[in-house]
């Protein structure tokens, strides 16, 4: 199955713009559940979202926990009962993001702060195809501002793709993830 990777916010309030997004894109990539496994950093705020979207349409989810989540139960707003795998990493959060990006076959940002941005940056850097959904309110929408072509830095290794509609984005994902699997690329 192709593995969809998502970066976003995982706030206990997060922000009615990237909520709504979060959740138009499960739903989008639901449509294709057959095919597609999706794969967050396993905790609440928009990872929630976006995987309760694609679960309650009978999608498969992975959650990437990190070491400072495993031992949550239900009462901690972090905890995502959306997670059909739960894949304790035993590494924390900024180390979970390396494995939760190089599994993915595209990854999609959500909206998110620095570490939604540092994975970003790793998917740029991994030649993993690369979709930022801006007009989340979030510091993520920031990419598109600072690197308008889409490339990361001066090396220009893959551009990102900047979409303003998370249905878009979603059907994007898919496509690009289908092209990704098919070429052996070698970093």
């Amino acid at each position: 199955m192709l593995q969809i990777g998502v970066g976003c916010s995982s706030d206990r309030n997060p922000l009615e713009a990237g909520v709504l997004k979060a959740r138009r894109f499960g739903e989008r990539l639901a449509e294709y559940r057959d095919e597609v496994v999706l794969l967050t950093g396993g905790d609440g705020g928009l990872m929630r979202t976006v995987c309760e979207a694609f679960y309650k349409r009978g999608g498969l989810t992975v959650g990437v926990i990190p070491y400072e989540d495993e031992h949550i139960d239900e009462t901690n707003p972090r905890h995502n009962p959306y997670n059909t795998i739960i894949y304790k990493s035993g590494q924390t959060f900024q180390a979970r993001s390396i494995g939760l990006v190089r599994s993915s076959d595209s990854f999609v940002v959500l909206g998110g702060g620095s570490g939604t941005i540092i994975e970003a940056h790793l998917a740029y850097v991994y030649r993993i195809p690369l979709i930022v959904v801006v007009g989340t309110g979030y510091p993520s929408d920031l990419l598109a501002k600072m690197h308008p072509d889409g490339y990361l830095d001066h090396r220009r290794i893959q551009a990102a793709l900047y979409l303003e509609d998370p249905v878009e984005a979603a059907d994007k994902a898919v496509e690009l993830a289908r092209k990704h699997r098919n070429k052996k690329i070698h970093i």
